[in-house]
């Protein structure tokens, strides 16, 4: 509905009804002060009238007094001036004498019966025999009068009277309120009333007679409150005309300067074009309100605009290509990137058909109407051959575009090229499954398609090559040579193979076959060719001929027992069995062979390892070293290192010792095995004095960076005295880091510690190394002691042995001493100490002292 037609209703349903009800409200409130006013001037008339009447009977009964009495006793010249005086002074007009005699009434003079209208007839007996000075009214007849009497004598009485007539009302009236004066017989109750159809009121007067009852009716004049009403109904009149006149210029006020300024502010938003480059600002007048819209609206516009301008750049900025169609799939805007793409302008393409635009996309259509009649909100996003021009690969994206409430009017077209992409993911899911030196199946593709490989086959065999010399090449002829060595080896083991097998290459110079459905000596046959084949392959890198050596390992699984991964473990670990045995050799796995278990568990025992490192879980067991030539004081122990399974069982260290070197962490657990055997020791400062505990250093902790400053920090930190440890070092680990060895032994001899070398006798040119090494004690291999009470050779060397470290000043130690007769041969060779299973076993640290109290009792 217009802002007009609202204004007129307005003024007529709201305004006119407002105006007719404070009118009539007016006109309501005009009538009662009327009557009020009637009221009130009723009240004080009757009261005006009421006073004068007392006042006039008053005034009669003054006049009888004052005239009538004093007439009696006049002569007749006299009594005649008086009389006409009397007439002659106009009171007679009002007022009349009469004489009562003997029951008879009569003029007081002859002369005055002209002027006489007093009605004689109608006087009651009970007026005539009046004796005794009264006023009060009469009534005869019709006629009323005020009589005042006065007696003279017995017999005679005089009487003034006055008529009650109109000409009375001249002297009641104060307002020429009154229309007439009538006395009537009878009493009214209360002494008033008031007529409406004709104003009038009564009220009880004095009756000269007691005998009967008068009452005074004044009749009011209408001709006063007619003027009022006049008066209050034309004030209405005139409030309605002016109000409608104020109505009238309000309305005519308001549509110049609000309808009319409001429809041109509405026609100036009419002609904006949204499509516009640009805008004409609007203008608002007649109110400041029409012109702070008109300031929100040019702002809005500006944002709105704005905004167009940003997402145009923006469409225009970005790479991929985007189209605009409406619900009909007609084409309404294409960015530049869109141009390019199909070849066609913006302006020549709005209100095409998609499907014609996409003509190597027929499919588009169907797709962009499901789209839009779903209710989905994620974009649809799929990919599309797109070979109008040059053969592409396309990401479409599909979004819905809504308006302002919502609704589905059209859908936005992304077009994003991903040819290159395409091209590039597959290169890497090359790369991530194939060797990009052999072009062989990678390791990780390699596990990933063994598993369907072996799912239905009776057996698997799993082959595990390592080349022998390989490393020779990369380190003499550079890694392209060595590269192009692998490329050969892979040429010559695909030559060797058939049937359905898989291969690939696992690592550096290693590669993995598998073979299902074969015997074992099928198997070894066709290992036996791959080995052949590879050892013919020679490189010749700068007038230098290369050849490489292949190590096989094979293991074999039969279903229902075929599990891939762990046959690949077995196959490895068969693989380093084979590298033990030389060059070009095959090795089955068997799982019974105990060192090859240990090899397969090893990855599982470093983990353990680690985790008791971690948890503190690593137990120190020791096992005593006792002086057997006379002249050893000290007491001395060797601290082994024990690993408690959850079960509660100890472990070897046959099983943990190997896979912590395998796997480096020797460094990490002799530093565990230090800083517990420090912390025991510091808790038992008895044993300060005349002990010495030895703990094994591995070759890998040997010369390791940072071991010097460790062990240092542990002997300040828990203050024990360093003569009490003695470092056990292994012969083959002091040769292989000479340098290092004699730089951290040198180190630590500084800070009190001791050296021992075991395992001595094993190795090369042990006496060229001992002379060198600044060690305390020589502990004697096992394998010379052993037999030593029944091999005299063994003997021999035992005390060749003991002799040169006499005179190097290096006291002895025989391990693995097991018997009496043992211990007598040292006694006669002067080796000074032993330590085997006849000297003591090897037992928890924990339970030393218990185990010392026990021995003393015994020896006491």
């Amino acid at each position: 509905m217009r802002i007009s037609k609202k204004l007129v209703i307005f003024v007529v349903g709201f305004c006119l009804p407002a105006i007719m009800a404070i009118s009539s409200s007016l006109g309501v409130w005009f009538d009662n002060r009327i009557d009020e006013m009637k009221h009130a001037l009723v009240e004080a008339e009757l009261t005006n009238i009421q006073g004068q009447i007392k006042r006039d009977l008053t005034q009669l009964e003054l006049f009888n007094q004052i005239y009538a009495i004093p007439m009696m006793s006049l002569e007749s010249d006299d009594y005649d001036a008086f009389e006409e005086a009397w007439l002659e002074s106009g009171i007679a007009e009002y007022f009349h004498l009469f004489y009562i005699q003997d029951g008879q009434v009569a003029p007081f003079s002859p002369a005055y019966e002209q002027v006489n209208n007093f009605d004689f007839s109608n006087l009651s007996s009970s007026f005539l025999a009046i004796n005794q000075q009264k006023t009060g009214f009469v009534l005869s007849g019709d006629n009323g009068y005020m009589v005042s009497v006065i007696p003279v004598s017995d017999a005679l009485s005089i009487a003034i009277v006055r008529n009650i007539d109109k000409s009375l009302l001249t002297h009641y009236q104060a307002n020429n309120f009154l229309a007439n004066l009538k006395l009537k017989p009878g009493e009214v109750a209360n002494n008033r009333f008031l007529s409406q159809s004709e104003p009038s009121l009564a009220f009880n007067v004095p009756s000269l007679t007691d005998e009967t009852k008068l009452h005074l009716e004044v009749y009011l004049g209408n001709s006063m409150f007619i003027d009022i009403t006049k008066d209050s109904s034309l004030l209405i009149y005139l409030v309605w005309a002016f109000s409608l006149l104020l109505l009238f210029i309000g309305y005519l006020w308001l549509r110049g300067g609000v309808v009319r300024p409001f429809k041109q502010l509405l026609a100036q938003l009419a002609k904006i074009d949204p499509t516009a480059k640009t805008y004409q600002p609007i203008h608002g007048d007649g109110c400041s309100e029409l012109m702070a819209v008109a300031d929100q609206v040019n702002g809005l516009l500006a944002r709105v605009f704005q905004q167009k301008e940003r997402s145009k750049t923006t469409l225009e900025a970005i790479v991929e290509a985007v189209i605009l169609v409406d619900a009909r799939a007609k084409v309404v805007y294409l960015n530049p990137q869109a141009e390019r793409l199909l070849k066609v302008k913006c302006e020549s393409a709005i209100g095409m058909a998609i499907d014609q635009l996409f003509k190597s996309d027929r499919s588009i259509n169907q797709a962009l109407f499901t789209f839009m009649k779903g209710e989905s909100d994620s974009a649809l996003v799929s990919k599309v051959k797109f070979d109008r021009f040059s053969p592409k690969i396309m990401e479409r994206s599909i979004s819905h575009l809504r308006n302002s409430r919502n609704q589905v009017i059209g859908a936005v077209i992304v077009l994003r090229d991903i040819t290159q992409e395409e091209l590039l993911k597959h290169q890497l899911r090359r790369r991530a499954n194939y060797d990009a030196v052999t072009s062989l199946l990678n390791r990780s593709a390699f596990e990933d398609r063994l598993i369907a490989f072996s799912r239905d086959a009776q057996s698997l065999a799993l082959c595990y090559f390592d080349l022998e010399q390989f490393k020779l090449i990369n380190d003499s002829c550079g890694h392209n040579a060595g590269d192009a060595m692998l490329k050969m080896v892979a040429k010559a083991i695909q030559s060797s193979i058939e049937g359905d097998v898989l291969l690939a290459r696992l690592g550096g110079d290693e590669f993995g076959l598998a073979l299902k459905d074969n015997g074992v000596v099928e198997v070894a046959q066709q290992v036996k060719t791959i080995i052949d084949a590879v050892s013919m392959q020679v490189m010749e890198h700068q007038g230098c001929h290369y050849k490489v050596g292949i190590s096989a390992g094979i293991a074999v699984a039969r279903a229902p027992y075929i599990v891939p991964q762990e046959l690949l473990k077995d196959a490895d670990i068969a693989c380093i069995a084979a590298k033990r045995k030389g060059s070009n050799q095959i090795h089955f796995y068997d799982d019974k062979d105990k060192e090859l278990t240990y090899q397969r568990n090893a990855p599982k025992w470093a983990v353990r390892i680690a985790q008791a490192i971690e948890h503190n879980e690593l137990l120190l067991y020791y096992q005593p070293i006792r002086g057997i030539s006379g002249n050893s004081h000290r007491k001395r122990m060797e601290i082994l290192l024990r690993i408690q399974e959850p079960c509660g069982r100890i472990l070897p260290p046959a099983q943990f010792i190997a896979a912590a070197e395998r796997f480096k962490l020797m460094t990490e657990v002799d530093k565990e095995v230090i800083r517990k055997t420090f912390l025991w020791l510091s808790m038992h400062e008895e044993l300060w004095v005349d002990h010495c505990l030895s703990i094994n250093l591995s070759g890998n902790s040997l010369g390791a960076e940072g071991m010097v400053d460790y062990i240092v920090g542990q002997l300040q930190r828990f203050a024990i005295p360093s003569h009490c440890i003695c470092f056990e070092i292994t012969e083959t680990s002091a040769i292989q880091n000479h340098h290092r060895a004699m730089e951290m032994l040198n180190l630590l001899r500084k800070q009190g510690f001791s050296f021992a070398l075991d395992d001595f006798g094993t190795g090369f040119a042990s006496y060229g190394y001992l002379r060198e090494l600044p060690v305390n004690y020589v502990k004697i291999d096992g394998c010379f002691i052993k037999t030593l009470a029944s091999n005299a050779k063994d003997y021999a060397i035992v005390k060749s042995i003991h002799d040169v470290c006499r005179v190097m000043g290096i006291e002895t130690v025989a391990e693995f001493v097991e018997n009496q007769d043992i211990i007598d041969r040292l006694q006669s060779i002067g080796i000074n100490y032993a330590q085997g299973y006849a000297i003591g076993r090897p037992q928890s640290l924990d339970s030393y002292l218990t185990c010392e109290q026990v021995d003393t009792r015994l020896l006491a």
